[in-house]
């Protein structure tokens, strides 16, 4: 072999050797993009199903879990409209307001239909983020983001919670109230408050709401007693 033919053998080698580097550069970039927008792909998959999930759960509450177990919750949000759900910030929990339906024998779901019945009826401005049926099912009406007409000048730092009752004494029968301490020590703990920070709609305007507890303050204090025992009992405080 002459000195010219092995001059070119030797290029042709080092050309072989470029183009298969080139082309090992090309399938791992490929490959790393591939596995690059499977990641993202995956994390945006995650992101919506997370999404769709707290909006599922009622968890457009902030924060991580916590002790107490979450309450199940059938969320059956309102319509955006000026008369129930206005969909305005509530940028700071300082509070959970307790209040009663006035309405003996209705259940959770007729409560809130009646709130989402206002966009059409305007009869007046009513809602709540949660309502309690006579068999302590829970409704959530209101994003825990979003303030309810409930509690007045108090709608712009709390969450209401409705009570369903069965007669005019206001009493909650044992399903409501066992459903009412657990859904008042979960939020609670959830915007990090004390038992201090749970009040009645009366303290708030005087009003005889929820009746019951107006009406028999030791039934009152002996609910705020069974919340922070809820607390005590997950180890909350």
């Amino acid at each position: 072999m002459n000195k010219n033919t092995s001059t070119n053998a030797k290029k042709k080698k080092n050309k072989n050797r470029q183009q298969s580097a080139l082309k090992m550069t090309v399938i791992f970039s490929g490959m790393l993009a591939v596995v690059l927008f499977a990641v993202i792909l995956n994390r945006l998959c995650q992101n919506r199903y997370n999404a769709g999930k707290n909006q599922r759960n009622g968890q457009v509450l902030q924060g991580q879990e916590g002790r107490i177990p979450r309450p199940k919750l059938d969320v059956e949000l309102l319509t955006v409209n000026e008369y129930s759900r206005p969909a305005a910030a509530l940028k700071k929990v300082k509070g959970v307001v307790i209040h009663y339906t006035a309405n003996p024998s209705t259940d959770a779901l007729a409560n809130r239909n009646y709130f989402e019945g206002l966009k059409d009826s305007h009869v007046t401005k009513a809602s709540s983020h949660f309502v309690i049926g006579l068999d302590g099912a829970i409704v959530q009406c209101i994003p825990s983001t979003e303030i309810a007409y409930a509690s007045n000048e108090r709608n712009k730092d709390t969450i209401s919670i409705e009570c369903c009752i069965e007669d005019d004494t206001g009493k909650f029968n044992q399903a409501t109230y066992d459903a009412a301490v657990h859904l008042t020590a979960w939020l609670v703990e959830h915007f990090q408050l004390e038992t201090k920070d749970v009040i009645r709609h009366f303290d708030v305007t005087g009003k005889a709401c929820p009746k019951y507890f107006v009406d028999f303050p030791s039934a009152w204090e002996q609910f705020l007693a069974d919340v922070q025992e809820y607390l005590e009992i997950y180890g909350v405080f």
